[in-house]
């Protein structure tokens, strides 16, 4: 542990915060201006310089820990990123928009399908909240992404850690909070374009936003598409299976009145990405591609998946004297297809049908002598249903509900916070037998089975203001998380992930205590922050592949066979940054993160846990211009090197993983404003990323398991190669 602190201390005295974020969203009422979602409610506010400070940053109020709390006052690391930044990232998914931020990774399959990993814990470990509901998509699935559309993300609030208690069973890596847009003030109507390209994969993107609210009448229509086909690096040419296309309509409609608002969200997202094999030619190493196909088709090639996600939110919020009373009521229906047989292109394999209504009660008091309290109840039905011809998880029925309660106290410069919160799960699969007419167990592919699970989670902490620009925050945390469905009854050939995975119905739940410690210094030349933790599991579930006794590989159905099991683990790190202006408008800006994932008491090639990130180095300088305002305004240019070290704690066991060379990859980011007679006529963006077509595989790559070439010996395919970007921004005033 002193080693590795010594280790984080030492990088951040050349380390940096990310650019500084702006407040979070407007309010949605009469009372926006007091609202917990800050204020970004106008064009000039939105469009401020990139100099804001983290000063202004730390008054930004957070809302996923204790309902509504400034960040400078929050004891659990939380991060925030605000509509600038996100508008100015270039990225193929909303994950891939923040996989930047100290902390936090991504599990990827090709170029578009990106799973979020806080803190090297990943899957159903991170839950992902939009629209005030937890995202349900069967999120257990290495290869498919988060069905929300980037382009409907104003904000996003990262939550690290099991600190937590709006959430219940599964936030124990952490909660990724995607706010939404805020509705208008009474009498305005908005519009707004965007549109990009990115060259290595002819990514083409665009979207169409409406908004208004005219005598408490609020709206907000969106549309939007994206495809791109496979991209192309130095060793693997084009990558065919990598293509994606991409839809998604939004729809809100509400009232806002003096005593709060009622809202109704409609959401519908489409996503047709293919499945990369990574079969080769043995005599030339190429990556195979089908006969009367085109690596650079936007078309669908197969094997491809189909991913429909239909989403209703209806969010009431009521303020009860000072206090505010909310509930919401969600229906999500996620569909999941496999296509893979050329003769019938129509027939799919895998199809998962998931139905899950979510419901949420809470009241936030009003502030009593520094005191203030929340308390709800929230949790979710499901129901998932086969309807393909093959099969991977058994159908089944889940509910759960949790009841928690959190308060916070402010005592000068002290501020204090905790809370608990019990949960309770029931999960019930219905069996399946292979045929018909069977009358045997060996038969069954699935056997029914009903498993209940229940946890107690709480956190408490404190945030102290030593100096007017220095802060230290303490925390310690208990989590909790119930086996998921694929954990517990897998049996099947898992088409995208080219595995055959087996469930394992005695898991017990996972259960973790995690202390933070997190330093933060302000001022006007340099911001500087520090943030550690050390993080016990029990029970901690993971994918091993299974060997026989000449450690060959078991196959089932010609697939490499993996089981799920668990063990206790212990995790270390932390991240540190450090943001220096030593003249004006020049930032010299580094991230550092850092994860040490350990399994107690097993053997070395078991030592380490699979999905660990690579310590990770992020350094950047950034200029903004001075301009005089009437024709370009806000304009910035930014160097950035982009360095992860390699990763040589990997889980050996059966050559289930592998070490990872360290590589750099140089990046370079422009971007202005367009006014014409003092209006923002349109923002534009400009990027180039892996500057020198830098050949690598992340850590956390999917494909990098792939077969082997063997004419150069290296195996699986590599991410992405050179690439650059263009992205406009045009607002329509009406």
């Amino acid at each position: 542990m002193r080693t590795i602190l010594k280790s984080i201390l030492l990088m951040s005295l050349c380390s940096s915060a990310t650019a500084p974020a702006m407040a979070i969203n407007g309010a949605d009422n009469n009372k926006e201006k007091s609202s917990i979602h800050g204020m970004e409610n106008s064009d000039s506010i939105k469009h401020q310089p990139l100099t804001e400070s983290s000063v202004k940053l730390n008054e930004v109020v957070v809302t996923g820990l204790t309902g509504s709390q400034k960040l400078k006052q929050s004891p659990a690391p939380i991060s925030f990123v605000s509509a600038r930044q996100l508008e100015m990232q270039p990225s193929t998914n909303i994950i891939d928009a923040i996989a930047h931020q100290p902390g936090v990774s991504q599990i990827t399959t090709g170029s578009g399908i990106s799973k979020p990993v806080i803190r090297g814990l990943g899957y159903n470990r991170v839950v992902v909240v939009n629209d005030g509901i937890r995202q349900e998509g069967q999120q257990w699935g290495d290869e498919h992404g988060i069905e929300i559309d980037p382009a409907s993300v104003h904000s996003v609030e990262i939550l690290k850690g099991p600190a937590s208690l709006m959430y219940g069973s599964d936030a124990m890596a952490g909660v990724l909070i995607f706010h939404s847009a805020p509705t208008l003030a009474k009498g305005d109507m908005r519009a707004n374009f965007s549109t990009g390209y990115q060259t290595n994969n002819g990514l083409f993107d665009y979207s169409l936003n409406f908004a208004g609210n005219q005598g408490g009448f609020v709206w907000n229509t969106r549309y939007s598409g994206k495809m791109a086909h496979a991209y192309k690096n130095k060793y693997d040419g084009y990558v065919f299976g990598s293509s994606l296309r991409e839809q998604a309509l939004s729809q809100l409609l509400g009232w806002n009145y003096r005593q709060g608002h009622s809202h109704l969200t409609l959401d519908y997202y489409h996503l047709t990405p293919g499945i990369v094999e990574g079969e080769r030619d043995e005599k030339t190493g190429e990556l195979k591609i089908p006969e009367g196909y085109d690596a650079k088709s936007y078309g669908k090639p197969m094997p491809y998946q189909q991913i429909h996600h239909y989403k209703a939110v209806l969010d009431n919020s009521w303020f009860l004297g000072d206090g505010n009373l909310k509930f919401l009521l969600g229906y999500q229906q996620n569909r999941r297809q496999e296509f893979e047989e050329e003769e019938n292109p129509k027939e799919c394999g895998l199809d998962f049908m998931l139905h899950t209504v979510n419901y949420d009660l809470h009241y936030l008091s009003p502030e009593m002598n520094g005191w203030k309290f929340s308390t709800g109840v929230n949790g979710m039905w499901q129901q998932s249903i086969n309807k393909g011809s093959e099969f991977l998880i058994p159908a089944y029925h889940l509910f759960d509900y949790g009841v928690f309660a959190t308060v916070s106290k402010e005592i000068g410069k002290l501020n204090l916070s905790g809370g608990i919160r019990y949960d309770h799960r029931h999960l019930h699969s219905e069996a399946l037998r292979e045929e018909d007419d069977a009358e045997s167990n060996d038969s069954f592919r699935f056997q029914t089975f009903k498993r209940s699970f229940e946890g107690v989670t709480g956190s408490i902490g404190l945030a102290y203001e030593i100096l007017p620009d220095f802060n230290i925050k303490l925390n310690l945390a208990r989590g909790f998380r119930a086996p998921n469905i694929s954990e517990l009854s897998s049996n099947g050939v898992h088409e995208g992930t080219q595995r055959y995975e087996l469930g394992n119905s005695g898991l017990k739940p996972e259960n973790s205590w995690q202390f933070d410690l997190g330093l933060d210094y302000s001022s006007p030349i340099i911001s500087a922050e520090l943030s550690l933790f050390a993080n016990r599991i029990n029970h901690y579930i993971y994918s091993e592949k299974l060997a026989d006794e000449n450690n060959q590989p078991i196959l089932i159905d010609d697939t490499p066979a993996y089981q799920f099991t668990s063990g206790d683990a212990r995790i270390l790190g932390g991240e540190a940054s450090i943001d220096i202006h030593p003249v004006e408008h020049l930032h010299f800006g580094n991230t550092f993160s850092y994860v040490n994932s350990v399994q107690l008491h097993q053997p070395s090639e078991s030592k380490y846990l699979p999905f660990t990130p690579a310590p990770r180095w992020i350094s950047d300088v950034r200029y903004e211009f001075v301009c005089n305002g009437r024709t370009f305004d806000h304009l910035f240019v930014k160097l950035q090197m982009d360095c992860n070290l390699r990763q040589s704690h990997y889980f050996t066991a059966n050559d289930t993983e592998t070490a990872t060379p360290s590589y750099i990859l140089l990046n370079m980011y422009a971007g202005t404003d367009v006014k014409l007679h003092g209006k923002r006529l349109l923002s534009l963006y400009l990027s180039g990323e892996n500057l020198t077509n830098r050949a690598y595989q992340n850590h956390l790559s999917r494909l990098k398991y792939l077969d082997v070439n063997q004419v150069t010996g290296r195996r699986g395919v590599y991410n992405m190669g050179r690439n650059f970007s263009i992205k406009i921004v045009v607002p329509i005033e009406l």
